[in-house]
């Protein structure tokens, strides 16, 4: 099904550098590393997972630069001979694993790249992940721009119109006019900006960063694990290929990201859960929709939390920051009303997210944070 999807997207020559060699680490030398990588998470007060297509290889599904990778055979006029469809597909000992880290606290945030929807499809909440190319099952309103699950993977990319009304409500119960389309980015689309600003927020907040699966090569998502060195955190690699950054991490980890995980999760105490189908968003049939939107509260909360943080500590040092340090938008008066925050608690404790009922978002009504570019001074395209 990746083949399918690479297929639906627009011709486009540079894609990076494809088929690099596989290394390995010693089983001492892996052993090590994943202990040092524990060492870490226990310290670490927010953690935030970069992941890419290489934590789906084991779900059947091809990533696209590896050896056998989609682009790489592409370039050679073949196709990969595993080809699971997303439908068919489930979360992967790591999807589970990562969903479980972040249902105890030990993981703050995820930050994807895949658009197969495995994550969503492990149990991880929409408050807890940003996902940057979209989402094979989660379709959006091109009026009210709510996104919602579906329950079988959508055919089409580049946000192309699926032929359904929104099925929101707003204010008064007037029923949303806009129109369904898909959530998959094209080369030329931008990406959805409050999904990139949880991204940049956490990344930057955060003092552990994690990259699974991934060599990093696709900007913006590929430079947000920088945001974390810069503010002075941590960055870990954990993949098979050389990646754009491994000279930039603290600790590169080169082996299966399944091993990778199994044995992180035994040197934490953490038991393995397996996939349960019947917890799974897409099988829910009972309800008439899901949401999976990410409400503006939660980034107003996250900007806060990343100026107090982050900007307090540029001014120290004397560093001129981004416009987010000095301007105050409407949302953050907004959020103070509504919110009972203080800095310094957790984020969780902070969020209250509205009911799927609420009075929805018009486009209109976007604030200039979500406009503002990233804080980090690499050149995200």
């Amino acid at each position: 099904m990746s083949c399918n999807y690479a297929d639906g997207l627009t011709p486009y020559e540079d894609k990076g550098v494809l088929g690099l060699k596989e290394e390995f680490d010693s089983e001492d030398v892996f052993k090590a590393k994943v202990q040092q990588l524990a060492e870490w998470m226990l310290e670490a007060q927010h953690v935030v997972v970069h992941t890419g297509a290489g934590i789906s290889t084991a779900a059947g599904i091809p990533d696209f630069r590896g050896p056998n990778g989609v682009w790489t055979l592409e370039k050679k006029g073949l196709k990969p001979n595993s080809n699971v469809s997303f439908n068919e597909a489930v979360p992967t000992k790591t999807h589970m694993a990562l969903a479980k880290l972040v249902e105890i606290g030990k993981v703050q945030y995820i930050v994807s790249q895949n658009i197969d929807g495995l994550h969503l499809r492990s149990g991880v909440p929409r408050s807890k992940i940003s996902e940057l190319h979209g989402n094979m099952f989660t379709e959006q309103c091109s009026q009210c721009e709510r996104q919602f699950v579906r329950r079988e993977a959508t055919t089409s990319v580049g946000q192309k119109s699926l032929g359904r009304s929104c099925p929101a409500l707003m204010r008064h119960g007037r029923p949303c006019r806009g129109h369904l389309r898909d959530t998959i980015l094209d080369w030329e689309h931008s990406l959805p900006e409050r999904d990139l600003a949880m991204a940049d927020f956490h990344s930057c907040i955060a003092d552990l960063s994690i990259c699974l699966g991934t060599t990093l090569q696709i900007v913006p998502s590929g430079n947000l694990p920088l945001c974390t060195k810069k503010h002075g955190g941590r960055l870990v690699i954990c993949n098979l290929q050389p990646t754009k950054h491994d000279r930039k991490a603290n600790l590169i980890i080169h082996g299966f990201v399944d091993d990778v995980i199994s044995q992180l999760l035994t040197l934490l105490g953490i038991p393995s859960c397996t996939y349960d189908v019947s917890k799974e968003p897409t099988k829910i049939k009972w309800k008439p929709y899901i949401e999976w939107t990410i409400e503006r509260k939660q980034v107003a909360v996250m900007k806060k939390w990343y100026e107090a943080k982050c900007c307090k500590q540029g001014k120290k040092r004397g560093i001129t920051q981004g416009s987010r340090c000095v301007k105050r938008s409407k949302l953050d008066e907004d959020a103070e009303d509504n919110l009972d925050m203080s800095v310094g608690h957790s984020c969780e404790e902070n969020i209250k997210v509205e009911d799927s009922s609420s009075t929805l978002i018009q486009p209109k009504q976007e604030t200039d944070i979500l406009k503002q570019k990233p804080t980090c001074d690499i050149s995200l395209k």
